[in-house]
């Protein structure tokens, strides 16, 4: 317990048991928990496989409204609404960078009619519920409509990572989830302006006016500072080491000076900057997108954790059956018949609408509009202005849990996505990556090869393995391969290096832990091996030795690579016993399928009975003739 006072400079002294505390102390450690409690957050829904938004939501609401030690209102005062603004300035921004123009040649009609017809139909029904099921007066269930049609990249993005659907279905999400922020927010300050305005007629010519206002503001702006951007890089008036300091420069500035012209047309000035940037050729920019997608998982991180914190015990009074009605015909009824009228005609399969009925969480732009509202509505004299906010972020919680929870589940019951992708992108079509291949695909592991050789990679296609020709560094190489069902990466170049670059490259697609490559041949500096620090290449496969001159030698000297059944009989120790100390255990099949390295690290893994192991052993096979009664038996090659 303790017991505080401000004095009249505003220094707030907490006295506890051991001492006391100065404002600026406890502004210090509230500032660290949320950004420990986000960062905490996000590595445990990672642990658990669920949506990292929910575990977000959840510390938040612990840490402010649950137990009362987050008041960030208290804690950031009048800088609350403009840091989260901007931050989610930068986010948008960042979705932005992940958009390419040529998705759009085939899902550009579905996108179009979901961020145009799909949020009209949404706000109508949702105006509409809000007045008949919640009680909201007209003016306010209309407001109250337009927050509700923004979903938003920061919590679509992190689902569609979880989730990873196959197909067209993702990339439609991801174009939907960040064209509706800007459209969204612009929207529903349209409609709260009409609101304060009064008038039916004004209000319309004022909300037309500023629509057209607000686009071309923002379009003039965004592609402006992309302009400006890309010239100062390819001029090279910016070191290299300022490149990602001053593009976060420019679009904090961008997105200032077009709010200064309009009120949230900073958001669409912002992601239409994002998109030019992403899809121009003047200069490469793939080092800006990293930092911007490491800045994003902090933001998000931070902004759930403080939005969530604002709530306190009294908001629950609001949560009802009515409310639970409501968030139950937002979910089934409105997002299915918003999808239905949006894809018409579309030709997509019913498995894909029912995905995109089940894809429309709701984020940080609705949780700080209607916080923003809330306030100013207050001032004016409305009278239900303080249910805005606690209603959203009943909305927000619930759509986030449900949907997060469900989407991967009901993406695999549908067969878009895999819970636990195990096949293998393998990068070398050489001689004995093509062993490898074909090993596996025998042992029922799904593979893709993938090489620059044309004529290596016509030899993989002929011994009968998927394939794909072409740079995988290249741009377009992601946008061409199917990565549906792949979970894991194998970099097997006859360069250690481009093998340590393509693992790098994919390391946020696949995660590191996922990314393989083989040991490179070590460099020696002063007396000391030179090895790759851990965060710019993949795992190590197999063994420190087992490098790539080494298998090379190995298959040269007629050494081959062979599957086993483990049984009772023939059991991992006598695998051991019996082929020596030359063979090379490389894989491991489980019995469901599930897939297992060998790697240099310590293992993790004790291979069984029932599972399928897969080694390099030399060409005169067994070196101990003394294995027991079972050599007649034992193994069983595959």
């Amino acid at each position: 317990m303790y017991t505080a006072s401000e004095t009249f400079k505003g220094v707030l002294i907490v006295t506890w048991s051991a001492g006391c505390l100065t404002l600026t102390e406890e502004i210090l450690i509230y500032l660290s928990t949320i950004l420990v409690l986000g960062i905490v957050a996000q590595w445990l829904a990672w642990r658990l496989g669920l949506p990292s938004i929910l575990i977000l939501l959840i510390f938040g609401l612990v840490a402010g409204p649950v137990t009362g030690f987050l008041d960030p209102d208290q804690i950031l005062g009048p800088l609350l609404v403009p840091l989260v603004s901007l931050s989610v300035a930068v986010i948008l921004f960042e979705g932005g960078l992940n958009l390419k123009i040529d998705e759009l040649r085939e899902i550009g009609t579905v996108v179009r009619n979901l961020i145009t017809v799909g949020v009209l139909v949404t706000w109508a029904m949702t105006s509409v519920a809000a007045y008949l099921i919640l009680g909201l007066d007209a003016d306010l269930a209309v407001l109250f409509g337009s927050i509700l049609v923004v979903t938003g990249p920061t919590v679509v993005l992190p689902m569609l990572l979880h989730v990873r659907p196959s197909g067209r279905v993702g990339n439609i999400a991801k174009w939907e989830g960040i064209m509706n922020d800007p459209i969204g927010a612009m929207l529903a300050v349209l409609v709260f302006q009409a609101i304060l305005m009064g008038g039916a007629g004004g209000a319309t010519a004022a909300t037309f006016l500023g629509i057209m206002k607000t686009v071309f503001i923002g379009v003039l702006i965004g592609a402006a500072g992309e302009i400006f951007l890309v010239q100062s890089l390819k001029r090279y008036w910016i070191p290299d080491y300022l490149q990602n300091p001053a593009a976060l420069m420019v679009v904090v500035t961008v997105f200032t000076i077009s709010e200064q012209f309009q009120i949230e047309s900073g958001l669409l000035a912002v992601t239409v900057m994002g998109v030019v940037l992403a899809n121009q050729k003047a200069v490469a920019v793939k080092h800006i997108i990293e930092f911007k997608e490491n800045l994003r998982v902090l933001l998000i991180a931070a902004l759930f954790i403080v939005l969530a914190g604002r709530l306190s015990i009294a908001d629950l009074d609001y949560i009802d059956g009515y409310s639970l009605l409501f968030l139950g015909i937002l979910m089934l009824i409105i997002r299915p018949v918003a999808v239905i009228v949006s894809t018409w005609r579309a030709k997509l399969r019913w498995q894909e609408l029912v995905f995109l009925s089940w894809m429309a969480p709701r984020g940080i732009v609705a949780a700080s509009v209607s916080s923003v509202f809330a306030l100013r509505l207050a001032e004016e004299g409305f009278a239900q202005a303080e249910v805005l906010a606690p209603l959203t972020f009943f909305v927000i919680i619930g759509t986030v849990a449900i949907y997060g929870i469900g989407a991967a589940p009901l993406a695999c019951w549908l067969g878009i996505a895999q819970s636990n992708p195990q096949g293998i992108l393998i990068v070398g079509a050489h001689s004995w990556g093509r062993k490898i291949a074909l090993k596996l695909q025998e042992a029922g592991v799904r593979v893709l090869v993938v090489d620059s050789n044309y004529s290596q990679i016509s030899e993989a296609y002929e011994a009968g393995l998927p394939t794909y020709h072409g740079n995988i560094m290249a741009d377009h190489a992601l946008e061409e391969i199917d990565l549906e069902g792949m979970g894991y990466l194998m970099a097997l170049t006859s360069n250690d290096k481009a093998n340590s670059l393509i693992s790098y490259h994919f390391s946020g697609i696949f995660g590191r832990a996922k990314v393989y490559q083989l040991a490179p041949v070590t460099e020696a500096y002063r007396g000391k091996e030179v090895i790759p620090p851990a965060h710019l290449r993949g795992r190590f496969l197999f063994g420190r030795e087992v490098t790539l001159s080494y298998l090379a030698q190995r298959f040269e000297a007629g050494s081959t690579i062979e599957s086993f059944r483990l049984t009772e009989d023939f059991d991992y120790e006598d695998f051991k016993n019996c082929y020596g100390k030359l063979a090379i255990p490389m894989f491991l099949v489980g019995e469901t399928g599930n897939l297992y390295f060998f790697t240099v690290e310590e293992k993790r893994f004790t291979p069984r009975p029932g599972q399928t192991l897969i080694a390099l052993i030399n060409p005169s096979g067994r070196e101990t003739e003394g294995c027991g009664p079972k050599d007649q038996t034992y193994p069983e090659e595959l």
